[in-house]
């Protein structure tokens, strides 16, 4: 069994790792080099090339694929080409696809708002640009794999066979760094990769209040950090803070509750019978971020309790050891 994965994402290497862990050849495949600096098996560095010969570089980098693997597995639901004819090139070479969505490359504002009155999503993924995607990638492919219960959602009308599947974490590259009972300066991070999809505003706001009051906290935004930089600033924090607006928690809270953090994180109320009933996050959203943050930094006595917690439910339900059959399990149904 050769797998290739393509084309960006951090899940999408580490879920390789644990491919290759069960001895699958498998391959993770960045066509950029990402400003996160991910390391995957293998990249392109297409974005240094010209426009005018990345086309050509990408159609011989397929040629070369459709020789070296069997399944292909895509996330994000990008393919080789934009207008992804690759798909009919793939199909006629009898390949095996698989397709992987993570987040804004379905959620669809319509669907989305009728649950979450919090809800914002990426202005270049319009809703005619998301469904043309989807009609092509369920055209050719029956299988698409998401993460939670808030994603499948988007793409029930779409594919034949939607697998949720946690997304994978390697609990042995994370060493937990549980807070301190008590601390009298916490540490409070937060680490959005859209400042307008997490709700960071609102959390700026409720830190600039909460900083007015007597309240001792330091508070620190990480952006524009590479992985490592982020994985060095997550392992020093008492609390973590992932998004308000989304409705699910998404792979920064898996890292920061596999270093043993409280995590802060909106969840959407008729999701959270999905979830395993031992989640420990702590639910917020923009109308209680104020409030929360302040009970959780007035109760350092429940972090190490809460990081326990997390640790053991990614433990359960995350770790690549416990989940990579069900990946496998898909594969042998292409």
């Amino acid at each position: 069994m050769r797998v290739l994965h393509i084309s960006y994402g951090s899940p999408m290497i580490e879920l390789s790792k644990g491919l290759q862990l069960r001895e699958v050849q498998s391959t993770s495949c960045h066509f950029d080099k990402h400003p996160f600096n991910f390391k995957p098996d293998l990249c392109l560095n297409l974005n240094l090339h010209p426009v005018a010969t990345r086309h050509a570089k990408i159609n011989q980098y397929l040629q070369e694929a459709i020789q070296a693997y069997d399944i292909f597995h895509f996330h994000f639901g990008e393919t080789f080409f934009p207008d992804k004819s690759d798909l009919e090139i793939l199909k006629q070479a009898g390949k095996k696809m698989v397709v992987h969505h993570h987040g804004s490359d379905i959620r669809l504002l319509s669907v989305a708002q009728k649950n979450n009155p919090y809800v914002r999503v990426k202005p270049e993924w319009t809703e005619a640009k998301i469904k043309k995607n989807l009609s092509i990638l369920s055209k050719y492919i029956d299988h698409a794999i998401v993460q939670d219960h808030e994603l499948k959602g988007y793409i029930s009308d779409f594919y034949k066979n939607i697998h949720v599947i946690p997304h994978a974490i390697d609990l042995n590259q994370f060493k937990p760094q549980y807070p301190p009972m008590k601390n009298a300066f916490p540490l409070v991070v937060h680490a959005p990769t859209k400042r307008n999809l997490k709700g960071t505003e609102s959390i700026i706001e409720a830190v600039n209040q909460l900083k007015n009051t007597d309240l001792s906290f330091d508070f620190k935004l990480i952006e524009g950090m590479d992985h490592q930089e982020t994985m060095k600033l997550l392992s020093a924090a008492d609390i973590v803070i992932d998004q308000l607006r989304i409705g699910s928690y998404g792979y920064l809270s898996s890292e920061a509750m596999a270093l043993g953090k409280p995590v802060i994180c909106y969840i959407r109320e008729d999701l959270k019978e999905k979830y395993p009933p031992e989640l420990p996050i702590v639910h917020a959203n923009p109308d209680t971020i104020t409030t929360v943050l302040r009970n959780l930094i007035n109760h350092p006595n429940q972090w190490n309790n809460i990081g326990v917690r997390g640790r053991t439910y990614v433990q359960n339900h995350h770790h690549t050891q416990k989940i990579i059959n069900q990946y496998l399990d898909i594969y042998k149904k292409l």
